[in-house]
C-alpha cells in the first residue's frame, strides 16, 4: 500500500495510520496489547478505496472475552474505590487529548467508514463533549438524604457502581456511541469490556489509546475485536458481566435481551424502531 493516497472526491490526503504508521492492531486486555490466541485476523478497508487496508485486527473469540472480563473484574476492586473526582480528572485529561487530535481522528473516521469529513468532525466532537460532561459528573455524584418515618433513624442513599459492564457498539457512530457508553460507566466506577463493530474497529482503538494515555489504570477498559457470534455472544452470557449496553438492530437487540434474561443481567439497549 502506498504511503499516501489522494482521493479527489474527499479533497484531502488519506494517510494510513495518521498517528503512528501502525497497520497491525491488537486487543487491549488488562493493560496489554495482545493478539487473538487463534492467530486469526480480519481487515478493515476504506469503503471509498477498497484496496486501501486501514488496519488488520484480531478475530477474537471466547478465550479473549474471558481474559478481558477477568481483567476488568480484577481492576474493579481498586477502580471502584477511586474517589469520583479523581476518576473525573482522568477523563478530563482524555478530553483534552481528544481536543488536540480532533482533526486526525475525524480524517481517520472518514477513511475507515466513509462519513463525510464535516460529519466525522461532529462525531468526534460528541466524544469530546461526553468525556468532559462525564468528567464533571465526578463532582456531582450526589446521593439523597430523606426524612425517615421512624424515630431516631437517619435515611440516606449513595451511588455505587455495578461492576463489569459489556459494551457492544455499531459502525455508524464509531467513536460517539462507544463514548456514550464508556464515559458514564467509568465515572461511576465500573470497569468495561468493549466490543466494537467489525466494520469500524480503528476508532475504538484510538479511543482506548487515548484513555490509556490519560492515565486510566490497567484493566479498567478492555477492548476485544471480533464478530458478534464469537465475541458478542460470549460477552452477553458471561457470568461476571452484570450489564450489557447494546446499540444496533432490533433483531439483535431481542437476542441480547433473551441471552441476558435467564440470569437477570441488566440490559440497556437502543435499537432501530420496529416497522
Amino acid at each position: 500500500m502506498a504511503a499516501t493516497q489522494a482521493n479527489p472526491q474527499l479533497n484531502f490526503e488519506i494517510k494510513p495510520s495518521a498517528f503512528s504508521g501502525q497497520s497491525q492492531f491488537l486487543n487491549y486486555i488488562g493493560g496489554q496489547w495482545v493478539p487473538a490466541k487463534s492467530g486469526k485476523t480480519f481487515e478493515s478497508r476504506n469503503p471509498a478505496e477498497p484496496s486501501d487496508v486501514v488496519g488488520v485486527f484480531p478475530a477474537s473469540g471466547p478465550d479473549e472475552v474471558n481474559a478481558a472480563v477477568a481483567a476488568a473484574k480484577k481492576a474493579y476492586e481498586s477502580w471502584r474505590l477511586y474517589p469520583a473526582p479523581k476518576r473525573g480528572e482522568i477523563l478530563f485529561k482524555a478530553g483534552q487529548i481528544l481536543v488536540e487530535r480532533k482533526e486526525q481522528l475525524a480524517r481517520e473516521m472518514t477513511r475507515e467508514m466513509g462519513k463525510v469529513l464535516a460529519e466525522a468532525r461532529g462525531d468526534v466532537q460528541e466524544v469530546i463533549d461526553m468525556t468532559f460532561y462525564a468528567a464533571g459528573e465526578g463532582r456531582r455524584m450526589f446521593g439523597q438524604t430523606v426524612p425517615s418515618e421512624l424515630q431516631n433513624k437517619f435515611a440516606m442513599s449513595v451511588r455505587v457502581p455495578l461492576g463489569v459492564v459489556g459494551l457492544i457498539t455499531p459502525w455508524n457512530f464509531p467513536m460517539a456511541i462507544p463514548s456514550w457508553k464508556l464515559m458514564p460507566a467509568l465515572i461511576c466506577g465500573n470497569t468495561c469490556v468493549l466490543k466494537p463493530a467489525s466494520d469500524t474497529p480503528l476508532l475504538s482503538h484510538r479511543l482506548v489509546e487515548i484513555l490509556e494515555e490519560a492515565g486510566l489504570p490497567k484493566g479498567v477498559v478492555n477492548v476485544v475485536y471480533g464478530s458478534g457470534r464469537e465475541v458478542g455472544e460470549p460477552l452477553m452470557a458471561h457470568k461476571d458481566v452484570c450489564l450489557i449496553s447494546f446499540t444496533g438492530s432490533t433483531d439483535i437487540g431481542r437476542r441480547v435481551n433473551e441471552a441476558c434474561a435467564p440470569t437477570f443481567k441488566r440490559v440497556s439497549a437502543l435499537t432501530t424502531p420496529v416497522t
